[in-house]
């Protein structure tokens, strides 16, 4: 069997829906299994639908919920998920509270509504498509917003789908994905992006031969496209070099996609629902050498750097400790991190948090600091330890921006560091010259595939 997971302009609207039902019909022979996200922009509705209702917005709220019931409601008939978002968001309103937990529930609607118009649909094509609701397959903890699978518990309980798909020919499992629930019953999700780690999880859980991700671009490519013209799909990726370009910025894949793929050696393959026939990316343990020491560039805008300065640190034990266990505390992750004698510098990739965390961090004999405005670039590629000279080269090529702070080394396979935010498209451009001017047509596609 395989999995199939189609992403929010995969099944954005009429048109995408039965593009990416033929493409299952395709893989009929395959068993698949089919993981679809919300259709494109509703689950950023629906959380503003449900901060209007708390902020005594409600008629605006309805308003919007009635929107998202006529976009709905063109692909099948949905009025009775609609009835309960509005008594939801009638109760949401009188609370006046929109806790983590609520807005998991809400935005869950999302992938339910989807995932059973993405069944109907397979079924107007002649497929017999049973839709399942995920919160009986994945088992998470209570961790609202970003909820970490119970990993035993789900592997169990899809256990229960081989059934399903083997006492009919060609019957077609579909599930919206982002979604679990804990023990109790209680509606979860995995995070943003969460519907890759629905997919990737399922195909761990059944043993899955390979993971389909279905989105609206032709595999991961060298640089962001929107910023260089000239970028090039990348034909094969180790899970080592898709994870760092994931955490560090690529939107193809969500960071915590790899680890079940590649604990089970289960090939990811990020293919296009536009041009289906494309080959896409293909992401597997193995890494292949090619003639480009670097495989792409990621990036991220709107990071910020605290700063933590105390004369205190030199030679002191357990300062970092102590840092880091305040961050724990707090519900922060850093990507970067660079120390001093005296001074301790990490990023933030959530500008919103910056004055939170200065708060938090403040101490009588700790100086703190905050800069917005940032960016984050990095290159990847696993051939980058065996070749000397690419810091050189890189920073070569945009020796007249301001670099802020530099990672290298702490990882084999990238070279990351921060520029003023202006200058990100810049730096990417520039970058992407000196590293793919010449291109090993083994790995790379040209521009347009």
């Amino acid at each position: 069997m395989i999995v199939m997971k189609f992403g929010g302009t995969s099944v954005g609207d009429t048109q995408a829906i039965e593009a990416s039902c033929r493409t299952v019909r395709e893989n009929l022979d395959k068993k698949p299994f089919v993981v679809v996200s919300a259709l494109a922009g509703v689950t950023d509705n629906l959380l503003r639908v449900g901060r209007l209702a708390v902020t005594n917005r409600l008629s605006e709220a309805f308003a919007m919920a009635d929107s998202l019931e006529k976009r709905h409601a063109k692909l099948l008939p949905v009025a009775g998920y609609f009835i309960k978002l509005r008594e939801l968001l009638q109760a949401l309103s009188q609370i006046g509270v929109f806790t983590l937990r609520s807005q998991d529930l809400i935005a869950a609607y999302g992938e339910d509504m989807s995932s059973q118009i993405f069944a109907a649909r397979l079924r107007e094509f002649g497929i017999e498509a049973i839709h399942i609701d995920a919160r009986s397959y994945i088992a998470t903890d209570d961790n609202f917003g970003q909820a970490q699978p119970l990993f035993d518990v789900t592997y169990r309980q899809f256990q229960r789908i081989h059934g399903i798909l083997d006492t009919v020919k060609k019957r077609v499992v579909v599930m919206g994905g982002f979604v679990g629930a804990t023990q109790n019953g209680v509606t979860t999700t995995l995070g943003r992006g969460g519907s890759d780690y629905s997919a990737v999880l399922a195909a761990a859980a059944m043993g899955a031969k390979e993971i389909q991700i279905w989105t609206d671009v032709s595999g991961v490519m060298t640089a962001d496209p929107k910023i260089e013209a000239k970028a090039r799909t990348i034909k094969h990726l180790s899970f080592a070099e898709a994870s760092e370009l994931a955490n560090f910025g690529a939107k193809v894949l969500h960071p915590k996609t790899i680890e079940p793929a590649m604990e089970k050696n289960i090939p990811v393959y990020i293919l296009n629902s536009w041009l289906p026939a494309a080959p896409g990316t293909k992401v597997t343990r193995d890494t292949i050498s090619c003639q480009n020491i670097v495989k792409s560039i990621a990036c991220k805008r709107d990071v910020s750097v605290v700063t933590v300065m105390t004369s205190r640190m030199l030679g002191a034990i357990g300062f970092l400790s102590a840092l880091f266990g305040i961050l724990k505390n707090i519900g922060v992750s850093v990507d970067m991190v660079s120390t001093s004698e005296v001074s301790v510098s990490f990023t933030l990739d959530d500008p919103g948090r910056g004055g939170g965390v200065t708060d938090a961090l403040r101490r009588p004999e700790w100086g703190v600091s905050l800069e917005n405005n940032l960016a984050l670039v990095c290159l990847v590629g696993s051939d980058m330890k065996f070749s000397p000279g690419v810091a050189a080269r890189a920073f070569g090529s945009i020796r007249d921006l301001h670099v802020r702070m530099i990672s290298h080394g702490a990882s084999m396979t990238n070279l990351a560091f921060l520029v003023r935010k202006e200058y990100l498209e810049e730096a990417v451009r520039r970058l992407h010259t000196e590293f793919f001017s010449e291109f090993d047509p083994e790995v790379f596609e040209e521009p347009g595939i």
